[in-house]
């Protein structure tokens, strides 16, 4: 959530911020600024809206002036979305401006003594009290920014990735981060600063992603220095080799980027298997699993953190894990996991999930399992990202970027690395068979074929969405592998169309759901061949019976709940097993459709982002 562009070099600085802030509208925001520094005075638009509303702003006021600019997307946390509040923010003499990421907890006990000191404030926002901190430190103390920001950072409490510009250093951005992610894109002679490397992607492919507690003093025409906040110690900075191509995050021709990502996933799930999984060898190959064997063996259970749909990927694989590798597996909430007193021992495997690698309540939890002695290991989409560096191993998903708000691949591609995990513990664990291991591995390379075919949905997908488009609620309902699909879907119809749904393992529906059920309620049933088909079908019947609307996602062929559903997408048989690689397809496309129809912001849907870094 939020987004930082910032620029320093020989280029117009407004053209690069703004494109960049257009990339990371993905993160969620509600309104946009921009400060450019003409190397005289520091020029500021800001507005509550998008990012096409700070354009027309920006051309109105003719602000198009400078090499040095930062710019910002906000999400907001303190202070309602306006003008005000939007970032850049001043100080109060007006040589300082900052834009910030996360949350200054202490804000309010360091704002009422700022306020004593003679300090005013024009937002509500706990940054604006930040900027302020900085210069009365900088003015006390007669530091240079760079010392300022760091004195300023070690009274703070909370999260941030900030960047900052003075007046009177007309060269120079200072950049920090804690808990929330910030990269610094190294050009010729020019250097970009960015929460994600989207905004920079075609002007370089060189980038150093700053660590925790770490600050960097962004200087034209000399090496970047990057500094520890708590102790001053200097820190060598590691150049990376980006990897990401511009075509990547654009859209493809594709209406918008959650039909492109839907759309992607059969190439997202080969590439995500590549390399690792060994079909003709009879092998699976990761090195995370590989090289810490003995742990995954030996472990009394795994305990799965993440939130939303990693969430949900992680409820998939605690059925992969226990029915394949025989191993008592918990899912928990990461953020009710970090707050709770949770039994965690050295002879446990906690598996971190998320598609940033960045998310915070995840994050904390990483943090609180290694302090309790357990091993770490993360699953993420994201190269370089914070979790990939906090966790003891991992694999990363290879989905490629993900810019919808609403997540796609990265279910599918989680599925598919912890499926191959849990096929590997199995093998050597022996809870399997020579066959099955071997059937597993066969039909987990031919899943993106049957994705594909699943794909073929799309039009009938579109159909069924135009009969439901209005109806306030949903349910959706399944069992075993399958009833973590169900609140994938119903999350996903929730996130981008508004329509409350709920998911429901199907014998559950009796325990109160059923209630709910008229001839008005539509309940997406799957009922895929494999799974307690025929409770399946009880359900189906009691649903009919209270005159429900059934959408059935069936396996191929299937006559049984073709004969009793209103409307039927058919999926290519599969093992149970890896049955949620292909059901889920319909349940994204349906959902698609349904806010395609109502005009809703598929990529944006209002109050979300992309990757939540604060709580």
């Amino acid at each position: 959530m939020c987004g930082i562009v910032g620029y320093i070099g020989h280029r117009a600085a407004q053209p690069i911020i703004l494109k960049g802030l257009q990339r990371l509208e993905y993160r969620g925001y509600d309104s946009a600024g921009i400060a450019l520094f003409d190397g005289a005075r520091i020029r500021l638009s800001k507005t509550k809206g998008k990012v096409s509303d700070l354009q027309e702003k920006i051309n109105s006021d003719h602000n198009n002036v400078g090499n040095i600019g930062i710019g910002h997307t906000r999400w907001a946390t303190h202070g309602v979305p306006n003008d005000t509040n939007a970032h850049p923010h001043y100080s109060n003499s007006g040589d300082l401006v900052i834009i910030h990421n996360g949350i200054i907890e202490n804000y309010a006990s360091i704002k009422k003594e700022l306020s004593k000191r003679g300090y005013t404030f024009q937002s509500d926002t706990d940054t604006e009290v930040l900027v302020n901190l900085i210069e009365d430190v900088q003015k006390n103390g007669g530091f240079k920014l760079g010392k300022a920001v760091q004195i300023a950072l070690n009274q703070v409490v909370g999260a941030y990735a900030i960047a900052v510009i003075d007046i009177k250093k007309p060269n120079e951005i200072v950049a920090a981060r804690l808990g929330s992610p910030l990269a610094i894109g190294v050009g010729e002679n020019e250097y970009f600063i960015a929460s994600d490397a989207s905004p920079f992607i075609e002007y370089t492919n060189d980038a150093i992603y700053l660590e925790d507690e770490e600050l960097a003093i962004i200087r034209l025409h000399k090496e970047t220095k990057i500094r520890k906040i708590k102790d001053d110690s200097l820190v060598s900075p590691y150049i990376q080799q980006l990897k990401l191509n511009i075509d990547q995050i654009e859209k493809g021709g594709y209406a918008h980027f959650m039909l492109k990502e839907i759309f992607e996933q059969p190439q997202a799930i080969k590439d995500t298997y590549r390399g690792r999984l060994l079909v003709n060898q009879g092998l699976i190959k990761m090195a995370g699993v590989e090289d810490n064997l003995e742990k995954f063996i030996n472990a009394q259970k795994i305990t799965i953190v993440a939130c939303g749909t990693s969430w949900h990927a992680g409820l998939v694989a605690e059925y992969i894990f226990e029915d394949l590798a025989r191993i008592p597996v918990e899912v928990e909430y990461a953020s009710e996991f970090r707050y709770r007193n949770p039994v965690i021992s050295a002879k446990d495997i906690v598996v971190a999930i998320s598609q940033s690698g960045e998310t915070a309540d995840t994050l904390a939890a990483i943090k609180l399992a290694k302090a309790q002695g357990a091993f770490v290991f993360g699953v993420c989409n994201v190269v370089g990202s914070s979790i990939s560096r906090e966790t003891d191993a991992g694999a990363y998903t290879h989905a490629g970027p993900e810019i919808g708000v609403a997540s796609t691949k990265a279910f599918t591609t989680q599925i598919t690395v912890l499926t191959m995990m849990a096929l590997r513990l199995a093998k050597a664990k022996g809870t399997i068979s020579n066959s099955d291991y071997k059937r597993h591995l066969v039909e987990l390379e031919t899943t993106p074929t049957k994705v594909e075919q699943a794909l073929k949905s799309d039009a009938l997908s579109k159909q069924i969405a135009a009969v439901y488009k209005d109806v306030p609620n949903a349910l959706y309902l399944g069992r075993g592998f399958n009833f973590p699909v169900a609140l994938e879907g119903a999350l996903k119809l929730k996130e981008i169309s508004y329509i409350h749904a709920e998911g429901y393992p199907a014998a559950e529906m009796k325990h109160g759901p059923i209630a709910l059920i008229d001839e008005h309620m539509p309940i997406v049933v799957i009922a895929t061949k494999y799974g307690h088909y025929e409770k399946i079908v009880s359900n189906i019947q009691e649903i009919k019976s209270r005159k429900g609307k059934i959408i059935g996602i069936v396996t191929k062929g299937d006559t049984e709940v073709k004969a009793l559903a209103d409307h039927v997408i058919e999926v290519p048989e599969t093992l149970e097993l890896l049955s949620p690689l292909v059901t889920t397809i319909p349940l994204q496309l349906l959902s698609y459709y349904i806010a395609v129809l109502l005009e809703k912001n598929v990529d944006q849907p209002r109050n979300l982002a992309k990757s939540v870094t604060v709580e």
